[in-house]
């Protein structure tokens, strides 16, 4: 068992007082298990979530092998957000005080580039940016990273969510191959094995354990009549206030029959299925996965390899076909700890087969249970704006970012996921502002130049 005294790491005596004086009495568990490899100058993955003390892990690593009379950028950390990495860059001060003159800058967009290219030729110890403007310092040439030896990739899924991973490439191609590279992601996508392949080297895997609990999903059964599924659906909706649901319908007809049922009562829904064009598709799954669209009804199929991070609830409007089709469905929520919702529809005719699913968790329930919410309505958070350009124009997410904050005046914190395909980009708006961004984006440039812009 690791100990989580601070103590037992090879720290100097100033760094621990300081640690000690701003609170930090023992690691936390992502600290405990991931210093010990960072200060041995491992390449690391990992898994850890906003709170959980991951700033404090690759922080003290990286300053602990600072050399402070050396004035060059020894250390980068690439964060998703400007509100990210302005915390990061304020909590690594904090850390910082052990020792004087250690230099922190930010570099990010929807600031003046101006005073940033100014601060930069007196030098820094440490960048903290977003991948878009720190790349665009690299290639003005006034950031150099000959002398970095660690890279970080703060919130690292993010950041692949958000289309950064080819400028991310860019920067690191301006860096040495002799460095240290600090992965630190909430989830574990493919891309980010594949994005560790690429940059790291024989990489060290750590999950904490608190990240390791099985999926707690409350599963509910509700015996259904036909004529009284859609309301009861709603029923369930307005009692239980999910954020997003997938609906699981056997059949492509239902999948748009239900969709359109659940419009016309107010609830934002759209259908995926197999008889589908690939483009309508793209655009359904953009809109559900940057949470433009509540409601996804979907056939199994069509659901397949559909990776959302964040499911409220998972509906079986129809009784799976099998327990294995059920588990697979459920499991799409509650997934790296959080606590998730499954409810199943069942008719009278396939009481037989639902005894197989009934244990002592299971909750069988009478729709009478349900109260009914009059003027019930779900919205989403945000509106899918559609960019027509894309990777073949060279189009970056830190090019629309930085048009979105910059010119147009629009809070990083207004902005969601943003999607780059070769010829278009989605780009998720809070819902309140988009009719005025669309207006304002459609008189301005984004690299010089006008793209038609449109609302999905």
């Amino acid at each position: 068992m690791k100990t989580t005294d601070f103590s037992s790491l090879n720290l100097t005596p100033n760094m621990l007082k300081n640690l000690d004086e701003l609170g930090y009495k023992e690691m936390t568990p992502i600290q405990a298990e991931a210093l010990p490899l960072i200060l041995k100058g491992e390449d690391l993955i990992a898994q850890a979530k906003t709170g959980s003390g991951k700033t404090a892990a690759f922080g003290i690593g990286l300053l602990s092998k600072l050399d402070v009379k050396k004035f060059r950028v020894q250390s980068l950390i690439l964060c998703p957000t400007r509100e990210l990495a302005d915390q990061v860059a304020k909590e690594l001060r904090r850390i910082a005080r052990f020792e004087h003159n250690i230099k922190i800058l930010t570099l990010c967009g929807g600031v003046a580039f101006g005073p940033q290219f100014g601060s930069l030729k007196h030098q820094a110890h440490i960048i903290v940016g977003t991948p878009g403007r720190v790349l665009k310092h690299l290639k003005k040439e006034s950031l150099k990273l000959e002398d970095m030896d660690t890279l970080v990739l703060d919130e690292a899924d993010r950041m692949l969510d958000m289309g950064f991973i080819e400028e991310i490439q860019e920067v690191i191609s301006f860096a040495s191959s002799k460095r240290q590279t600090l992965l630190f992601s909430a989830t574990y996508p493919d891309e980010i094995i594949d994005l560790s392949k690429s940059i790291q080297k024989d990489a060290k895997i750590v999950k904490t354990k608190s990240l390791e609990i099985k999926n707690k999903i409350t599963e509910r059964f509700y015996e259904v009549q036909t004529h009284s599924k859609v309301q009861t659906l709603v029923n369930i909706f307005s009692n239980f206030k999910p954020k997003n649901v997938i609906v699981f319908c056997n059949t492509k007809v239902e999948c748009d029959e239900l969709a359109n049922s659940l419009n016309a009562k107010d609830i934002d829904a759209l259908a995926l299925h197999g008889d589908m064009e690939q483009y309508d598709r793209n655009d359904v799954l953009v809109q559900f996965a940057n949470n433009s669209c509540c409601v996804l009804v979907a056939t199994d199929v069509a659901a397949r390899g559909l990776d959302i991070k964040e499911l409220s609830m998972v509906v079986n409007y129809d009784l799976p076909h099998s327990k294995e089709i059920y588990t697979h469905r459920i499991g799409r929520t509650a997934r790296a700890g959080a606590e998730g919702m499954a409810f199943t529809f069942y008719e009278t005719y396939a009481n037989l087969e639902v005894d197989e699913y009934k244990n002592d968790t299971r909750i069988f329930e009478d729709i009478s249970s349900l109260k009914k919410v009059i003027d019930f309505r779900m919205r989403p958070e945000f509106t899918t704006l559609v960019i027509e350009g894309g990777k073949k124009d060279k189009l970056r997410a830190g090019d629309i970012l930085g048009a979105l904050t910059g010119e147009i005046g629009l809070d990083g914190k207004k902005i969601g996921k943003i999607d780059i395909y070769e010829r278009q980009s989605y780009v998720a708006i809070d819902a309140k502002y988009i009719d005025n961004v669309l207006e304002k984006l459609q008189k301005s440039k984004i690299k010089k130049r006008k793209f038609s812009t449109w609302i999905l």
